[in-house]
């Protein structure tokens, strides 16, 4: 049996960083006045830009949900494992169960700072990240090992759109977009885990296949990028004025900054999950 402990570590890491990041970003000044002005600073993006962000949130609706349920099922049942779908299917209903319950219910938004209107309300998690995230993640659960690199390629970018988006439209934070993804990671390996448990994941002994293994070094590099850019911006900004100025007067460069670092977090959990089913695979 595959040991099964590896999914239950990264479970438990994640939610120290959904804690960490609801902590420092929403309970301190510093955090809620960063992503303020970074929620002003997606006011200055190209009109372009906010109306393909709104246009592909709006994409996500009941209906899609539940055609990606739909999916994800056929394709774990086709596989005549009717574990492998309820695994699968569980990860996405859990993360809208969990994502919702959260954010409406459980975690308040102290007005440590003057805000008004829509955005004094806890938006974190973002619902629409956690779909995103969870929907990738059940999707590399059912597809047979030798389609995994496939499924990356075609859905990382669009789960990885979603949470930048979800910045670039104002419809929420980095924040809300780290907090989904701790979520949807969590979930997925708690499944993962349950597979485990069962017996149904063994060790795969065949050849590595280069298309995968170039999709992940592609996302390496992405994250690599995204992380550094969103260093870069945010670190400069704080060096050339200080604190006080780069939240009045630099909104701009803390927004690209956001959605840089948005993106990374949803590539990174994307690879973190993959590390844990290396040369795994559903029996």
């Amino acid at each position: 049996m595959v040991p099964a402990r590896r999914w239950l570590v990264v479970a438990a890491v994640c939610a120290v960083v959904l804690a960490a990041v609801y902590f420092f970003a929403v309970w301190t000044v510093p955090g809620q006045e960063l992503e303020n002005a970074a929620l002003r600073g997606a006011d200055e993006a190209a009109a372009h830009d906010q109306a393909v962000a709104d246009a592909s949130l709006s994409r996500i609706t009941v209906v899609s949900l539940a055609a990606a349920i739909v999916v994800v099922a056929l394709a774990g049942l086709l596989r005549r494992r009717w574990d492998l779908a309820f695994a699968a299917v569980g990860v996405i209903v859990a993360g809208q169960l969990v994502t919702q319950v959260l954010k409406r219910f459980v975690l308040p938004r102290p007005g440590l700072v003057q805000v008004t209107g829509h955005y004094a309300g806890n938006s974190l998690p973002s619902g629409h990240t956690t779909i995103a995230m969870t929907v990738l993640f059940a999707a590399l659960l059912v597809v047979p090992y030798r389609w995994r690199g496939v499924t990356l390629f075609f859905l990382l970018s669009w789960a990885v759109g979603i949470g930048a988006y979800t910045v670039t439209a104002k419809w929420h934070r980095l924040s809300d977009t780290l907090a989904a993804d701790a979520i949807a990671l969590g979930l997925a390996c708690l499944a993962s885990w349950w597979l485990a448990r069962r017996g149904a994941v063994r060790r795969h002994d065949g050849p590595r296949r280069i298309p995968r293994v170039l999709v992940v070094t592609v996302a390496v590099l992405g994250a690599v990028v995204f992380f550094g850019l969103g260093t870069v911006l945010i670190g400069a900004s704080l060096a050339g004025g200080g604190y006080a100025e780069t939240v009045r007067d630099n909104a701009w460069v803390v927004y690209l900054a956001a959605n840089s670092f948005a993106s990374f977090g949803s590539v990174a959990a994307a690879l973190v999950f993959l590390a844990t089913w290396r040369r795994l695979e559903v029996a």
